[in-house]
């Protein structure tokens, strides 16, 4: 259990999550995930990182329960988690490739909607139940892999997205069976990883210095509106609902 990272091949690391029973990250996941993805950036024989989950689904946000039992201290060191561990993705000197297979929830819609490309599996499914969960966030996230309108509309319904309809909204660069996902997203990580890892890393920077939003600050601000609602009593009312159910 926790994140390790491997290098199948050279010039490509694959840093790999695994939280049974559905990779819902506890505090400590959150910025053991960041560490590995920037020091995998960091590395100069790398030049192309793929983010990957072990289990069920690929990420189901943070641990609920945790928050329940340890209250605000848990609920800050969530938000700073998440928003170190979103950062080290859409910061990693290197592209990187997410390969989604299952849910992709909360928190792991933080990851993929800062990742370079997005590989999924057939089954992969993509929401923010964040209103059914005493929270709000990723906003910011969501409203990169799909149009303003859709991305308002899942919001508010906590309903999700399919791979293939973010495939046709261009967010996902290819839908396969999951057994085939570890491969066709290490084929992409394969032609990334063929260019010259000097330009690779300015071409990362130079990409992230034309987006039009800043992600980090983006979300900041949505941190504040999670946090008015936990000290509101609002987040403990809808939270007290939430019973054991855990994504199919």
């Amino acid at each position: 259990m926790g994140v390790f990272t491997s290098s199948p091949e050279n010039g490509i690391s694959v840093v790999t999550v695994d939280f049974p029973p559905v990779n819902a990250l506890p505090v400590h996941g959150w910025y053991a995930l960041a560490d590995a993805v920037r020091a995998a950036g960091r590395n100069p024989d790398v030049r192309c990182v793929v983010l990957t989950a072990e289990g069920r689904g690929f990420n189901a946000g943070v641990d609920i329960k945790e928050i329940q039992a340890r209250g605000q201290s848990a609920l800050l060191g969530a938000n700073s988690g998440c928003a170190e561990a979103f950062a080290a993705v859409y910061e990693c000197e290197v592209p990187v490739v997410a390969a989604v297979r299952g849910f992709c929830l909360g928190g792991g819609i933080g990851l993929v909607g800062n990742a370079d490309a997005i590989v999924a599996s057939e089954d992969a499914t993509f929401g923010l139940p964040e209103l059914d969960r005493g929270a709000l966030g990723a906003a910011t996230h969501l409203a990169r892999l799909v149009p303003q309108h859709l991305m308002r509309a899942l919001y508010y319904t906590s309903r999700t997205a399919s791979a293939a309809e973010l495939h046709a909204h261009g967010s996902v660069w290819r839908v396969v069976p999951r057994e085939e996902l570890r491969g066709a997203a290490l084929e992409l990580a394969r032609e990334i990883a063929a260019k010259d890892g000097g330009l690779l890393r300015l071409a990362k920077a130079a990409i992230n210095g034309i987006d039009p939003v800043d992600v980090r600050r983006s979300y900041r601000f949505e941190q504040g509106f999670t946090f008015e609602a936990a000290v509101s009593g609002v987040a403990d009312r809808v939270r007290s609902t939430f019973g054991k159910d855990v994504p199919e």
